[in-house]
């Protein structure tokens, strides 16, 4: 689901709730019912995380149908699975800044 996409993301950057509620214009509880599932996010929000984390918001959906995928098999390959996709999206965004500094150099 996306929420546990949205919520593994922050985690990832360890980012407080509040942190990132501030950082991208909305509040704290509505920031807790989507990463809960309660509600889900809006274009505009997937937007602005990926603004935030320098991530497409391609990315952010694939990586949430992965988790999805997972469903039934075993947790396990979940995790494998999530932790390389992470990686990958990691060593994007590494090479993504490593881009910026050069040509700010």
């Amino acid at each position: 689901m996306i929420n546990q996409a949205l919520k593994k993301i922050r985690e990832f950057h360890n980012m407080k709730q509040n942190e990132l509620a501030n950082n991208i214009g909305i509040s704290n509880s509505y920031l807790s019912e989507i990463e809960s599932g309660k509600k889900s996010p809006s274009l505009d929000l997937l937007q602005k995380y990926s603004e935030l984390f320098d991530i497409p918001v391609s990315s952010l959906i694939y990586f949430s149908e992965e988790l999805d995928s997972g469903s039934g098999s075993s947790i396990n390959k979940l995790k494998v699975k999530s932790r390389k996709f992470l990686l990958k999206l990691l060593e994007w965004s590494d090479s993504v800044d490593e881009k910026k500094e050069k040509t700010q150099s």
